[in-house]
């Protein structure tokens, strides 16, 4: 195999294809990047067995594909990225010599790298579901954005470890929570189909950082009962779906509320993170005493110290103070859309919700934490 590529396109590649590389994994041929040049194009597979990447890229004025002679070969992802990274030259040629000998020639320098032979690579099913919708990349990076953070990042219970995509009479929900905390994203859909699977958090970030670069694009997602697929015009990102039945989280979103607290989105989440190095058990706890006259937020810690802010806010309902997990409430306030932000409340101890009215789609949910001070 012999091929020649413009430096930035291959390096491009190479990092995107890369989010499916384990270094650890005990199978040594996926820790490498398998490379295909055939009819003027390459092709980069990676996978880790559990997320698969494979990237075509066609001969274009931007990469200026030169394919001198077809063939395959298979390099260590880290010494890959390495190599072509640090070549410092527009254009880059790879040549395999014996079928795992690499050579890298670009500008003065030449690099000479032990492969694996290509044949060893798994063979890796990217056949295409049947089921599949198509979103907006722009409005996929706002269901990425809005919920995953809300996923739990503990293995104890590994369903809760993504993000729940339910479609029903042409409804998607996306709803993702740890328990102590709930966010949920509802789109309508052209889809006649109805589904019901929790794709890895990690998956949907790795989709992020690899497709979701040109917001003008439109993203297929093919769904059977073991995988999902999301697909643009010249990559296609493959991953496990998460196995066990994701719990009914709609009975937790209160329906009836008997307080609300309306102010300014960014005045919140700067109020909160002023205090945010006042942490009690690793936590930063903040307390919100409300009342028609006066909405005040504190924290308190006797080792550390405290810190107490009367906020500019529009409270309705009985007085009441409520206490919850700083970060968490601060995470909910940014993935919000609008300058304004809106939290109800049906009781000091139970759930409490934030939305705004700019985008009626985005709920977010936070448990209070239970405080003696």
């Amino acid at each position: 195999m012999i091929f020649s590529i413009t430096k930035s396109e291959f390096l491009n590649d190479i990092q995107n294809v890369s989010h499916a590389i384990s270094k650890n994994s005990p199978q040594v041929a996926l820790r490498g990047i398998k490379i295909e040049a055939s009819n003027d194009q390459l092709q980069l597979t990676a996978s880790d067995a559990d997320i698969s990447i494979k990237i075509k890229t066609v001969k274009n004025e931007n990469n200026d594909i030169s394919i001198t002679e077809e063939g395959s070969a298979l390099i260590e992802a880290q010494y890959l990225l390495e190599i072509v990274r640090k070549i410092d030259a527009e254009k880059i040629i790879v040549e395999v010599v014996d079928g795992s000998l690499t050579k890298f020639y670009g500008g003065s320098a030449t690099f000479k790298i032990n492969g694996m032979r290509a044949d060893d690579y798994p063979v890796i099913d990217f056949s295409k579901p049947s089921v599949s919708i198509t979103i907006p990349a722009a409005q996929l990076q706002k269901i990425i954005e809005q919920t995953s953070f809300a996923a739990s990042s503990k293995d104890t219970r590994p369903v809760l470890t993504g993000v729940n995509f339910k479609m029903e009479n042409g409804i998607l929900k996306c709803t993702a929570t740890d328990s102590y905390r709930l966010a949920k994203k509802t789109i309508p859909c052209d889809c006649t189909e109805s589904f019901n699977i929790t794709i890895p958090a990690s998956t949907l970030n790795d989709v992020k950082g690899t497709m979701l670069n040109d917001l003008t694009q439109n993203i297929e997602i093919c769904i059977s009962e073991k995988k999902v697929q999301f697909v643009s015009e010249n990559m296609i990102l493959q991953s496990k779906l998460l196995d066990g039945g994701y719990p009914e989280t709609d009975r937790l979103i209160p329906s009836e509320f008997t307080r609300t607290l309306v102010m300014r989105r960014n005045d919140l989440i700067s109020a909160i993170d002023r205090t945010i190095f006042i942490k009690n058990d690793n936590m930063t706890i903040n307390r919100l005493s409300m009342s028609e006259n006066e909405v005040v937020l504190t924290n308190r810690n006797q080792e550390i110290g405290e810190s107490s802010e009367t906020l500019m806010a529009e409270y309705a309902g009985e007085p009441m103070n409520i206490s919850f997990a700083g970060n968490y409430v601060m995470s909910a306030a940014r993935a919000l859309d609008g300058a304004n932000i809106k939290i109800s409340f049906t009781g000091d101890m139970k759930p409490f919700i934030l939305t705004c009215d700019e985008d009626e789609s985005i709920l977010q949910l936070v448990l209070p934490v239970r405080t003696y001070n």
